[in-house]
């Protein structure tokens, strides 16, 4: 009997962390802008879709409301200081978006650890603490980064507003994501044409 599993609940391949969490507040900048992170059980799913393989016992820990919107928050700062660095003044960004991510990212992350079965898992006393840690992390890293700045897009569809790292090899990947945005607009050139 084959096991059906669902679709990943959160969208993921903008090649990294950081961006993927920017992207649960979905079609940012639309009239049709959609709350991912509406509770704490979706801030957990979000972690054990998104972060490492944590050890399940404390992972399905869901957070309080306070964690939530604290996470909510640490996104927004990450999204303002990825745009201020992709706008050439990343050192602009307010320092209270400062703070908030060098706090984050000061936590603890998770740690590895070699299973019986030889698996590789990952280890945090506080699970959703840790892979913000990560995102925090990640978001220090590429704002820091010029190289990788340069091949940061918005998606092109116009209904999207995500933002996706191009790592194709000429740089001129059009869509955060062939299989939604870009199957879409090849439909809608299909059709026009037809």
């Amino acid at each position: 009997m084959t096991e059906i599993t669902a679709p990943p609940r959160f969208r993921q391949g903008a090649g990294r962390l950081c961006l993927d969490y920017v992207r649960t507040l979905r079609y940012r900048g639309t009239p049709r802008a959609q709350e991912e992170l509406a509770d704490g059980a979706a801030l957990a799913e979000w972690v054990r879709q998104c972060g490492p393989a944590l050890d399940a016992t404390r992972a399905a820990v869901t957070p309080a409301d306070a964690a939530v919107r604290e996470a909510r928050a640490l996104r927004e700062a990450v999204y303002a200081l990825v745009s201020a660095a992709r706008a050439g003044d990343g050192a602009a960004v307010a320092p209270a978006v400062r703070g908030r991510l060098n706090r984050a990212a000061a936590q603890p992350v998770p740690v590895p650890r070699l299973t019986a079965e030889g698996e590789l898992r990952w280890r945090a006393d506080e699970p959703v603490a840790a892979v913000l840690a990560l995102v925090a992390r990640d978001t220090l890293e590429l704002a820091a980064s010029p190289a990788l700045l340069a091949r940061l897009h918005e998606c092109g569809a116009a209904d999207c507003g995500a933002v996706f790292l191009d790592a194709s090899r000429p740089g001129t990947r059009r869509w955060c994501s062939m299989d939604v945005c870009g199957n879409r607009a090849k439909k809608s050139a299909y059709r026009a044409r037809n």
